[in-house]
């Protein structure tokens, strides 16, 4: 959640200058992006309660635009998927400050990761 702009309803905002610049509303998301976008949410909650006990502090993922690694926190990458579900983008945000590569996983990683430990609880469970 953004905290409240200071300029809300004030006919003199500054910020209007800059509307002209504002990208256009993003389009509605599919019914099938929906779902995506919720079950990734609902795999990022398993993600973190698995790996945050270990030290990982998020997810890195390969832009492909600034082929650059993108390292998000949990809380962040929870609140962007969040914001494209409701808005259907993502606003900019500041990256991981000086983040140490070591921890943060892939999506991939995640994924095999949940996979191992739900197939060594069930053959425990055997």
């Amino acid at each position: 959640m953004l905290p409240p702009d200071p300029f809300a309803d004030d006919p003199n905002d500054p910020a209007k200058e800059f509307a002209a610049f504002d990208e256009p509303p993003a389009e509605p998301l599919s019914p099938e992006e929906r779902s995506e976008l919720l079950t990734d949410l609902s795999d990022l909650t398993v993600y973190q309660a698995l790996l945050e006990p270990r030290g990982i502090r998020g997810i890195v993922v390969d832009c492909m635009e600034c082929e650059q690694p993108h390292y998000h926190d949990w809380h962040l990458l929870r609140a962007s998927l969040e914001q494209l579900l409701t808005d259907g983008q993502m606003r900019p945000h500041e990256p991981a400050y000086d983040p140490n590569p070591a921890a943060y996983v892939t999506w991939e990683y995640c994924r095999g990761f949940a996979d191992g430990i739900t197939a060594t609880e069930n053959e425990n469970a055997r």
